[in-house]
């Protein structure tokens, strides 16, 4: 369950990473509370997963699944660059996260 919330919490980082260019530098009203309420509840749920986690674990897969999750929506919706090399760093970061969870105990 601890990895599910974790996952979780890392999908909320990515709603709130993405929000951050809709605040438009948190003045604009309705995105700024989307990204706020984003970031509360994916700190909450990082705090609940590290409960049965190692904090140094959740903390690399967290960071990473908000960063992977970043890149592709980016990717996506804003047409940033998808080149072999950036496709590359972003299969690395896929690869310690894997490793971390194959290689952690909870």
């Amino acid at each position: 369950m601890a990895w599910f919330i974790l996952i979780l919490a890392g999908l909320f980082e990515v709603g709130w990473a993405v929000g951050l260019k809709y605040t438009e530098g948190f003045t604009r009203l309705w995105p700024t509370v989307g990204t706020v309420t984003a970031m509360v509840i994916s700190m909450t749920l990082l705090g609940l997963a590290v409960r049965n986690l190692p904090l140094g674990t959740a903390y690399a897969v967290w960071t990473g699944i908000g960063t992977i999750g970043t890149v592709i929506f980016g990717i996506v919706f804003f047409a940033e660059q998808a080149d072999i090399a950036r496709l590359l760093c972003v299969a690395l970061i896929v690869a310690g996260i894997v490793g971390l969870k194959l290689f952690t105990v909870s």
